[in-house]
C-alpha cells in the first residue's frame, strides 16, 4: 500500500501554510493514487490537530477521501484513506 505523509511542525504557526500543505497532500494523493496519507500534527494543545480535522471535513475535500482514522496509539497524527475508482 502507497502512503504519503506530511509533518505539520515545520508549519503549526504559519495559518496559510497549514492548508496550502494539507490542499497539496491530498491532491497529490489523488493524482497518484495513493490509499493513505498519514498527517503529524503533533500532541500539543489539540489546536492543530483540530484545525486539520476542520480542513478536512470541507465539503470540497471531504469528497475526495474515503475514511479518516485518529491513531489511538500515538494522539500526534491522523490517516485519511482513500479509494480510487478505476
Amino acid at each position: 500500500m502507497a502512503k504519503l505523509k506530511v509533518d505539520l511542525h515545520t508549519v503549526f504557526n504559519k495559518s496559510g501554510k497549514i492548508d496550502e500543505a494539507l490542499e497539496t497532500i491530498v491532491r497529490e494523493a489523488v493524482e497518484k493514487r495513493i490509499s493513505m496519507v498519514e498527517i503529524i500534527h503533533g500532541k500539543g494543545s489539540g489546536q492543530l490537530k483540530k484545525r486539520v480535522l476542520r480542513f478536512l471535513e470541507q465539503k470540497h475535500i471531504k469528497e475526495l477521501y474515503f475514511r479518516i482514522h485518529k491513531d489511538h496509539d500515538n494522539y500526534g497524527r491522523i490517516f485519511v484513506e482513500f479509494r480510487h475508482k478505476d
